[in-house]
């Protein structure tokens, strides 16, 4: 289990972590045993999250309660990614976030402003606000709050959003996701997000930097067909597609294009690493005239 994309040296793995790793949180079956086996194989790897509920400490310190080999510094968060953008393409700004869950200690360098409920108009008696910054939905999300965001971008105010999910897969079923509410906003606000974490080439790049791979090296292993397998997959990451979290046949058959390895659950991956090693081995022996096979 040396190789794992399309015929880099390096070898690594990003990995989604919702619908993936865990629903609610909660281990799904074989996927501690399988992480295991790639931190045994000593293959460098990523959990890659649109997740904005908790900041990457507070991940990383559920999964290893859960059995998961993980520290923080294997975490990238669309929090964390945003951050950084913030600093970079929007020095200074006075940002408002509305968010389900505390994440402020992942957005290190960014100034946030707060503002009274009362739906006042920006200028009048709430904050002034340069950037509304949109992460995860949840009763945060509600008619006040989205009122409030909608008045700062008529007066002015850039749109940035952590990612554009529909939805997600909760213990209970689909749970409607910030996308749903972030077209909305887009229509009448007139305006177009800029998007941070996945499927932003950006949050990839930013990934593959963290580990120090080339992306004809990795794989992405996802649930999300557009926004996890074909947006790697544009970047030139092998896309991995799992059957499991929000996977739906319905949304397979509609995608946009075609995710290069389909798996049943993550707990199929080292198998089929082992496969694309063994792939790999065999070429390399045709190209140097040794047709041995370690099959």
């Amino acid at each position: 289990m040396q190789q794992a994309g399309r015929g880099g040296e390096a070898g690594a793995v990003l990995i989604d972590i919702d619908g993936v790793l865990t629903v609610s949180w909660e281990p799904l079956p074989g996927a501690v045993a399988a992480l295991e086996r790639l931190r045994a194989a000593g293959l460098p790897l990523a959990l890659v999250t649109n997740t904005t509920s908790r900041t990457r400490a507070s991940i990383a310190a559920r999964l290893a309660d859960a059995g998961f080999p993980v520290t923080a510094d294997d975490i990238l968060t669309a929090p964390s990614v945003t951050a950084a953008y913030l600093r970079e393409h929007h020095p200074r700004a006075r940002c408002l976030l509305l968010n389900a869950g505390d994440i402020r200690d992942d957005l290190t360098g960014v100034t946030l402003v707060s503002e009274p409920e009362a739906p006042d108009r920006p200028g009048e008696s709430g904050p002034d606000v340069d950037v509304v910054v949109l992460g995860g939905a949840g009763d945060a999300f509600d008619y006040a709050a989205l009122n409030r965001v909608f008045r700062h971008l008529q007066g002015g105010a850039r749109l940035v959003a952590m990612h554009r999910n529909l939805y997600w897969r909760t213990a209970d079923g689909l749970d409607l996701d910030t996308g749903a509410f972030l077209l909305g906003l887009e229509q009448a606000a007139r305006t177009e997000a800029e998007v941070t974490g996945k499927p932003a080439a950006a949050f990839f790049g930013a990934a593959l930097s963290h580990l120090g791979a080339a992306p004809s090296a990795t794989l992405m292993v996802g649930d999300d067909i557009e926004s996890d397998v074909l947006a790697a997959q544009r970047t030139g990451v092998t896309g991995v597609l799992v059957r499991t979290g929000k996977y739906l046949p319905e949304t397979h058959r509609a995608a946009s294009g075609t995710p290069d390895h389909v798996l049943d659950s993550f707990a199929d991956l080292p198998d089929l690493l082992d496969r694309l090693d063994a792939s790999s081995d065999r070429a390399g022996g045709r190209a140097g005239g040794d047709n041995g096979s370690r099959d």
